[in-house]
């Protein structure tokens, strides 16, 4: 993450401001913010700016993911091509589901705020919509994960740890 977080970092940095790479980084499934964090750090965004542009970042697409995954993905099933992606996706995200089994809300909670490859925001909103989660739920979850992983990361990006010690 930290090479990819660094790509973008390198290349979006001399377009646009090192804020706005932070909110898009911080939009993106994978990266979100978690790389938000990694990129600020590197663009030296002060972290007071940097914590709200990665939230809000990562916290945006939530909503439309829980709401209108199982519809895209219904409609892409019906065209051949994408059919086989969609099925890997789901059985994929499934597949994490085992993460929850410490009950819906505190199992999405820690499955989107521990920062581990294949967790987040992305998937937990995806997990969630196909075990038909509560909507408003799963948002209180996501948001207190989302938040969970902005602490670890910015202990973990901005040396913060180091400091406390």
């Amino acid at each position: 993450m930290e090479s990819l977080a660094a790509w973008f970092a390198a290349h979006l940095g001399k377009y646009i401001s090192a804020k706005a790479v932070v909110f898009l980084v911080s939009l993106m499934p994978i990266l979100e913010c978690r790389g938000g964090l990694i990129v600020a750090s590197l663009l030296n965004v002060n972290i007071v700016e940097a914590i709200p542009l990665c939230v809000i970042g990562n916290f945006l697409p939530i909503p439309f993911i829980l709401l209108f995954i199982k519809k895209i993905f219904a409609m892409l099933k019906k065209f051949g091509p994408t059919e086989k992606l969609v099925t890997k996706l789901e059985n994929r995200a499934m597949n994490k589901s085992d993460a929850l089994e410490n009950g819906e809300f505190l199992g999405l909670m820690l499955f989107v705020g521990i920062p581990l490859p294949g967790t987040g925001g992305w998937t937990g909103s995806l997990i969630a919509a196909l075990l038909d989660i509560d909507f408003k739920k799963a948002l209180v979850a996501e948001i207190l994960g989302i938040l969970i992983a902005t602490v670890i990361m910015s202990i973990v990006s901005y040396g913060l740890l180091a400091q406390i010690l």
